[in-house]
């Protein structure tokens, strides 16, 4: 739908914004803006080996039962991905652990590249949390948390109320027992692990010391606590941005600084590509 993707894309920007990401540190810009994104993934995909597609994980879980029926770009999204990190020379990359493989495609398109043309890429390095590496659904904890579960109640959006936090969380499933008491107690029990491992995220404590503190109890206790650290955590980031979307104009003119500073790395990077390559320059 062109509305919501015009929508989400500027949502997006604003959320990063809103979180605290400096944009006089960082780069920020959309995708499409940076026309070497797209260039390298088809010099990528031409290097790309069908075999290290279909081993995706992502796509067979993606595609389903008819893979044949889905788009050609869902199988090559991954060397897209590979073009966003090469473009920049990452060193490192921080994923959450669904995304692992698609760094370890990076790496072998880098290592390959290299062989055949000379030392051109970086060959980056996937940074992957020790907690909450996968944050799973409040409805189901053997699936990640996703904007495109058809339940709302499966997720916390940045601009949900403090109410449908607190209730979201309420009504997140559990199981018959009481909070675990020691780890070895989550065993079979993803919900309990997924709730506990959000807490820890965002108090900024371990699993162990969470654990100490709840252990033994019934679960509401801990979720009240819970939905009193998201709201506070979240609340502030969902109305940041609200007020940056209301002056869109701004929000542009960020995304287009963003979009320059980024063109003025990729760009050359593009150019070398080709260049040992032995495309034709253009005059």
């Amino acid at each position: 739908n062109p509305q919501e993707l015009y929508q989400a894309s500027l949502e997006l920007a604003a959320s990063y914004l809103a979180a605290g990401i400096d944009i006089k540190k960082n780069t920020i810009f959309i995708q499409s803006h940076v026309p070497a994104h797209v260039e390298l993934e088809w010099i990528l995909t031409c290097q790309a080996p069908m075999g290290w597609l279909k081993r995706m994980t992502q796509f067979k879980d993606k595609s389903g039962k008819n893979p044949d029926s889905v788009f050609t770009g869902l199988f090559t999204y991954p060397v897209l991905m590979a073009a966003d990190i090469l473009l920049y020379h990452a060193t490192h990359v921080p994923v959450g652990e669904d995304q692992k493989q698609h760094v370890e495609l990076t790496r072998d398109l880098a290592i390959s590249f290299n062989q055949k043309y000379g030392p051109v890429f970086t060959v980056p390095e996937p940074i992957i949390p020790k907690v909450g590496a996968r944050i799973k659904s409040l409805r189901d904890g053997t699936k990640k948390m996703s904007k495109s579960d058809p339940s709302d109640m499966s997720r916390i959006n940045l601009f949900d109320s403090a109410d449908v936090i607190a209730d979201k969380i309420k009504r997140a499933k559990t199981d018959m027992g009481v909070m675990p008491s020691l780890g070895e107690e989550l065993k079979d029990r993803p919900e309990v692990e997924n709730l506990l491992d959000i807490f820890a995220i965002l108090s900024g404590q371990s699993r162990e010391q969470v654990i100490a503190q709840f252990g033994g109890q019934p679960f509401s206790p801990f979720k009240n606590a819970l939905a009193e650290l998201l709201v506070d955590k979240i609340t502030p980031i969902g109305q940041e941005m609200a007020r940056l979307l209301q002056d869109k104009a701004e929000l542009l003119r960020l995304l287009a600084s963003g979009r320059d500073r980024a063109a003025a790395i990729a760009t050359p990077t593009l150019g070398r590509v080709k260049e040992v390559m032995g495309f034709v320059a253009s005059p």
